[in-house]
């Protein structure tokens, strides 16, 4: 574990922007040099979520939508915002159905991540999928989205060459893969 010494320690903190989903903090700060400074950090009220969803056929559910930041079309495994209140689960089940119309039978967590740990404190919990029923998605008015089935060997394929760079979506892809290959390493052995 890293030593705590020579951290930043705040001195105050006021709210720079705010709007539902973040909160924008300007902290005055010593540094870990002892020196004065600033630190932003962006807050988020929910927290990230998202999932691989994977049918019998080893097929992949991606939704391509544009994302506003980038001004470019992205395709990632469904995802969301859980908010206080919901448990992780019961927020990627909505949005996995909000999403694709999909609700799923077996659930299991893949994995935790902080998603870009020096400048937000956002986290997210990864899921997987399966025993899916096919149901009508009812996306929100802010999304326009188009449900896509690949093979699983693809979607992996596509967080390598870059068709899909959705940090969420690469670390859930590439550990599910990461998982398989462990585990046909362990029944294969040396």
């Amino acid at each position: 574990m890293p030593s705590m010494e020579g951290r930043f320690v705040r001195h105050s903190r006021r709210v720079a922007y705010e709007n539902p989903w973040i909160t924008v903090w300007h902290d005055d700060v010593s540094r870990p040099d002892g020196t004065p400074g600033i630190y932003g950090v962006v807050h988020f009220a929910n927290l990230a979520a998202g999932v691989v969803a994977i049918d019998p056929q080893d097929r992949v559910a991606l939704v391509g939508q544009h994302r506003y930041t980038f001004d470019a079309p992205s395709w990632e495994i469904p995802e969301g915002g859980v908010p206080t209140g919901e448990t992780p689960l019961e927020g990627i089940a909505r949005e996995l159905r909000e999403e694709t119309g999909l609700e799923a039978a077996a659930w299991r967590e893949l994995c935790r991540i902080d998603l870009s740990n020096s400048v937000t404190d956002e986290r997210a919990i990864l899921f997987v999928a399966t025993d899916l029923r096919h149901g009508v998605a009812a996306p929100e008015p802010t999304e326009s989205i188009e449900v896509r089935w690949v093979p699983f060997d693809e979607a992996v394929a596509m967080t390598l060459d870059g068709r899909i760079t959705d940090a969420m979506s690469v670390v859930a892809i590439q550990r599910l893969a990461l998982e398989r290959a462990i585990g046909a390493a362990a029944t294969t052995g040396p």
